[in-house]
């Protein structure tokens, strides 16, 4: 591509909805010494895309930008094939596949520096966009922050979403004993397809008056109260949060937050909130779970580029089975 050529991405200048979002021409960036450049084959949406693109929570906007966005790109998974390599780059060649994750990954081209790995090869483009940010959130809530061992008993809460799928599918790769995943109606077929040995269909029943008690618990719907989730965790247990519903508010992902603070300062139940972080060494492990059959990607729909704001409407609505892809 020749340099300072115009590339297509989609942009927001102010806070919104899908209304807000732009398809622009804007300039290639160049790769890093340390980086590459990437020509995008696919992206797919996260929760964390959505509050991006509203502006919640509202404390965040110091980070973000008061009034307006300061990063307007958006989109952060990505996969696609290695147009340029910086001068330090050793690992990696032009024409290689990969996938991995930047702040403004709904465009054609994106220069990336630590967040970019070799693609999974039995993976699609597609899927292989829907696994960086996702995958990560429910690897390493599982290994890291909840600590999950070798037959223990994992419940996974909005078990259908993008972090609730892989969660219940690395949560069996890491050793569960046993994993029950909370849905609705229309995702228990799929849920119990990914390996989950008990599934609860929240429309009929409610999860948190079974009587049984986990190890484990997962929240990725939120939603519901320190109170409630205490009583599915054993004594020992770990609440680990990684997600909020998308209409939570202004306090957006930050909801629950204050309660689960103050309900493990008291006893001996642990809980964590927490953000991904994209690492090579992480995305590797993804990568090789992928390609082992221990994890795969649930994609619901696609979109073209010239479709990125229906892909939010659909996105905003809550009740996305998997990811939703972009397609290039």
């Amino acid at each position: 591509m020749a340099r300072g050529a115009a590339l297509r991405a989609a942009v927001h200048t102010r806070y919104g909805g899908p209304d807000t979002i732009e398809l622009r021409e804007v300039e290639t960036p160049e790769p890093a010494d340390d980086g590459v450049l990437v020509r995008i084959r696919a992206a797919s949406l996260n929760r964390a895309d959505w509050y991006a693109l509203v502006g919640v929570p509202v404390a965040a906007r110091a980070v973000m930008g008061l009034r307006r966005p300061k990063e307007t790109g958006l989109g952060t998974d990505f996969a696609g094939v290695v147009e340029a390599v910086g001068k330090d780059v050793t690992d990696l060649k032009p024409g290689d596949e990969v996938y991995g994750g930047r702040t403004g990954a709904l465009a054609e081209y994106v220069s990336v520096r630590k967040g970019v790995s070799p693609k999974p090869a039995n993976l699609t483009f597609e899927e292989a966009s829907a696994l960086p940010v996702a995958g990560l959130t429910a690897l390493q809530g599982l290994r890291d922050k909840g600590q999950l061992k070798e037959g223990q008993r994992v419940l996974v809460n909005g078990a259908a979403g993008g972090v609730g799928t892989f969660t219940v599918q690395i949560a069996k790769a890491l050793g569960a004993a046993e994993v029950t995943a909370v849905c609705s109606t229309r995702n228990v077929d799929l849920v119990r397809s990914l390996g989950a040995d008990d599934v609860v269909d929240y429309t009929q029943e409610d999860f948190t008056r079974r009587g049984r008690r986990y190890d484990l618990v997962a929240d990725v719907a939120g939603g519901r109260s320190w109170s409630d989730l205490k009583r599915v965790l054993e004594p020992e247990g770990t609440l680990v949060i990684v997600g909020a519903p998308l209409g939570s508010g202004l306090l957006g992902p930050l909801r629950g937050i204050g309660g689960l603070w103050l309900g493990t300062r008291f006893g001996s139940r642990s809980g964590a909130f927490f953000i991904a972080k994209l690492t090579k060494p992480d995305l590797a492990a993804l990568r090789e779970l992928a390609e082992a059959g221990k994890v795969k990607p649930v994609v619901e729909r696609t979109f073209g580029l010239d479709e990125v704001a229906d892909a939010f409407r659909y996105l905003g609505t809550g009740h996305v089975q998997g990811k939703l892809v972009v397609t290039f």
